[in-house]
């Protein structure tokens, strides 16, 4: 089983930036395709941006492209989320998730239901 960690968030202004990280433990993190996702109050969770286990293929929401970069450091166990060009509505609780049975690592997917392990989130505020 991979557990992940959120860390990186934070308070800022619109038109600023900000990374995210996800901290993975456990044996053949490599092996899986990540994602991020977010929530924001009253809403519904939706899907950020996954990446498969080499990094060759990304997947974005449409809100976010042209804005976001998921990345990832397998030697580091450890996925990122650069977000530049941060508006108000990028506010929320971000969550990290592993999809570890449904693929093999090669397709990024936005589909919630096929990650099996998720953080604990960490919150990103972005203000006018």
């Amino acid at each position: 089983q991979v557990q992940v960690v959120e860390s990186g968030g934070g308070l800022v202004q619109a038109g600023d930036s900000l990374r995210l990280s996800c901290a993975a433990s456990g044996r053949m993190f490599s092996r899986y395709v990540m994602g991020w996702f977010r929530q924001a109050p009253g809403k519904e969770r939706e899907f950020v941006a996954a990446i498969t286990w080499s990094g060759g293929r990304t997947l974005y929401h449409d809100s976010v492209k042209g804005r976001f970069t998921i990345s990832r450091d397998n030697a580091k166990n450890t996925v990122y989320l650069q977000m530049s060009s941060l508006k108000n509505e990028d506010t929320g609780a971000y969550y990290c998730a592993v999809d570890i049975n449904t693929g093999n690592g090669l397709i990024p997917t936005a589909r919630q239901f096929e990650y099996d392990s998720w953080g604990q989130g960490t919150q990103v505020t972005v203000s006018s």
